[in-house]
């Protein structure tokens, strides 16, 4: 059942001046600041309402919504405004603003604090500051395979393009396999027939003096999987006994781990246990999402809840001085839990998403979000603005790379290296060399 808006503030605003940061519920959740006159970034499907924004929770048209966190300049030279989760890693109210005239009508739907500051920034800042997170450690710089090979990576992509890290003397620490080398989502430790060893790989890469990364979705279970055919227990269930359905992707229905089962929670250690014996200290777990969406689970447990405790496990058995990397997660309940963190929509080639949705992949998308997002970067955890590409098909790559390089985090490259131009080449060096990640 919903929990009614309580009304918390009136507050005069310049109209002309005055600029609302929504906050969004995940990674990929268009986040940033408004003017009173615009219109707020939304879903433009059902599907992209639960994969990308806050599953169950609509906004009102005309008015702006944050999840856990809303700020508020009012342009007239008073303060900017802060609402807050009281609670931020276990409960996440949404907090709603109304313009009405030459004021706006302040509401939540649970517990929050009020803090004030001289920008909506700032006062992000002083917030995340006042959390008493551990400093970050600093980033390795990464080459990633996802942004040119896709699923259809193979083992020899992965070997070629290690090679010419040392053909054009690129100082990158890791090298991360991602999504492409499983068999199935859920059955993370049988290999597709692209790959021979993944144990292999990992000795090859420290071969070369440079780490070993990996990507996991490590709450998603694919229908077609041997782990959803043959421990059905193992997910979890809506209210009516069948499989939560998290959504649609990679054009496949997605179910969840339901990690408070005693040996779906072991199945997860042993996944990262496994891994982490192999030879990978650098995993990026991906569309996180799915961990806290609401459902039945054994334990009874919260999705929060489960959440923090899913990710727990993850921590335990790849060890602390292991880096990892979160994505497409739920935002609040997540501060603590890692060393960075994706804090926009993916990049692409190209510049505007599908449908116009900022949740979907697009440049103009992950610099909406990256910017109104930096205030989290070396306070929650080193801030991940996606992959540099700097290849010649990239549309606007030079606006890209400005982007990327601005923010100061985490530093990875996606290209076939072997096909960069001497431009691409440079700057992928540059980036890369002089990278300043916290």
């Amino acid at each position: 059942m919903h929990t009614p808006f309580t009304p918390l503030a009136t507050v005069p605003v310049d109209r002309r001046t005055a600029r609302v940061h929504e906050e969004g519920w995940q990674s990929w959740s268009p986040s940033g600041a408004y003017a009173l006159g615009d219109t707020p970034h939304r879903p433009t499907n059902a599907n992209w309402a639960t994969v990308c924004y806050r599953p169950g929770v609509t906004v009102a048209a005309g008015a702006f919504q944050g999840e856990g966190l809303l700020a508020l300049d009012p342009g007239d030279g008073s303060p900017a405004r802060l609402w807050a989760a009281a609670d931020p890693q276990h409960s996440v109210p949404s907090i709603r603003v109304t313009v009405q005239g030459d004021h706006v009508e302040v509401a939540a739907d649970g517990p929050v604090k009020l803090l004030t500051g001289t920008s909506v920034q700032s006062v992000l800042a002083d917030w995340a500051d006042g959390l008493g997170v551990p400093a970050p450690r600093p980033a390795p710089t990464v080459w990633c395979s996802w942004y040119e090979y896709f699923t259809d990576v193979t083992e020899d992509d992965i070997h070629e393009n290690l090679r010419a890290m040392d053909t054009l003397d690129l100082p990158i620490d890791v090298v991360q396999i991602d999504d492409g080398y499983q068999s199935a989502l859920g059955d993370w430790l049988t290999l597709s027939g692209r790959f021979r060893s993944r144990e292999g790989i990992a000795d090859a890469i420290r071969a070369r003096g440079r780490r070993a990364g990996i990507w996991t979705a490590p709450f998603l279970v694919d229908p077609g999987s041997e782990l959803a055919a043959g421990r059905p227990d193992w997910l979890v269930r809506d209210a009516d006994g069948t499989p939560l359905h998290a959504g649609v992707n990679w054009g496949h229905d997605l179910y969840v781990l339901d990690t408070t089962h005693p040996q779906a929670a072991a199945y997860l250690v042993e996944v990262f246990t496994t891994l982490r014996t192999e030879g990978y200290d650098y995993f990026k777990v991906d569309f996180l999402y799915a961990g806290a969406l609401d459902g039945v689970r054994h334990s009874g447990a919260d999705a929060l809840t489960a959440y923090r405790e899913g990710i727990t496990l993850i921590r335990q058995a790849i060890g602390e001085e292991a880096y990892l990397l979160g994505c497409g997660a739920p935002i609040l309940p997540s501060i603590g839990l890692f060393d960075a963190m994706r804090v926009s929509a993916d990049t692409a080639p190209y510049r505007r998403p599908q449908a116009d949705d900022y949740s979907q992949p697009g440049q103009d998308a992950a610099e909406f979000t990256g910017v109104g997002r930096q205030w989290q970067h070396g306070r929650l955890w080193i801030n991940d603005p996606d992959c540099l590409m700097a290849r010649p098909a990239v549309e606007t790559r030079e606006r890209w790379a400005a982007h990327v390089e601005a923010t100061g985090g985490l530093m990875a490259s996606s290209d076939r290296l072997l096909a960069l131009d001497e431009w691409g080449v440079e700057t992928t060096r540059r980036l890369l060399t002089g990278v300043d990640a916290c």
